[in-house]
């Protein structure tokens, strides 16, 4: 068989979320939220995704904004390591962060529709 080329590895995806859990020794719940507009209706809506990832050092905390990477199944949930801590939370307690708080550091999606370009017209 071949081996992996050391270019190869830069090939997997990374995403950017925010801690919302600390579940276990080495492992962690990290949410990546996101707008999308609804399709009919072209109100812009709050989404996020959980995954689990998993945190060599046990270095984050809880409101840590951290970059993941996938990588080769660890256990039966756990698809994601953590690369780096982008923002280190301050004085944060467990409680403080919520879904509103990490929407609102959100870009919004943008997606034209046909029906939104003919009324436009």
């Amino acid at each position: 068989m071949s081996s992996a080329t050391p270019g190869k590895r830069s090939t997997r995806k990374t995403l950017i979320g925010f801690v919302t859990s600390r579940s276990g020794d080495k492992s962690i719940k990290v949410t990546i939220p996101y707008k999308t507009p609804h399709p009919l209706y072209h109100k812009v809506i709050n989404r996020k995704t959980v995954v689990h990832v998993h945190d060599e050092k046990n270095a984050t905390k809880i409101g840590d904004r951290v970059e993941i990477m996938e990588t080769r199944p660890l256990s039966r949930l756990k698809r994601w390591r953590v690369v780096s801590i982008i923002e280190s939370s301050v004085g944060l307690t467990p409680d403080a962060i919520s879904e509103s708080d990490v929407a609102a550091l959100v870009p919004t999606k943008k997606v034209s529709s046909p029906t939104s370009a003919a009324k436009k017209a």
